[in-house]
């Protein structure tokens, strides 16, 4: 059975950092790429951060604009956990964060992820 269990959350003030944890089970993890997806209030969900399936496109990462040089994907293929290391973090980026998983995955669009964590909430706030 496929799980996603992110962790990590919480209430940051603006500049500082979060590490978010997305723990996988049921899969190997290698083989599936892994999203990071966030949904504002009112907005629609969008894509943060994707890392895709190592057979495939050996690790390729994407990045959304509005976080390039701020986020970090990483996965630890032997703890079969990704996370996402934010930095400077800014109010717009208030979201509920979900990862989600492709088997032999390589693209972050949304509708491509079959399978979706229940999402953590981060809020940038002072």
């Amino acid at each position: 059975q496929v799980q996603l269990v992110e962790s990590g959350g919480g209430l940051v003030q603006p500049g500082g950092s979060l590490r978010l944890s997305c723990a996988t089970s049921g899969f190997t993890l290698d083989h599936y790429a892994i999203g990071w997806f966030r949904q504002a209030p009112g907005k629609e969900r969008e894509g943060v951060s994707c890392s895709s399936a190592s057979p495939t496109s050996r690790g390729r990462t994407y990045y959304a604009d509005s976080v390039k040089g701020r986020f970090t994907i990483s996965r630890d293929n032997a703890k079969n956990t990704v996370y996402l290391q934010m930095n400077s973090l800014k109010p717009e980026d208030t979201a509920v964060y979900y990862c989600a998983a492709e088997v032999l995955g390589s693209s972050c669009t949304e509708s491509d992820y079959d399978y979706w964590g229940q999402g953590t909430q981060v809020t940038v706030s002072s």
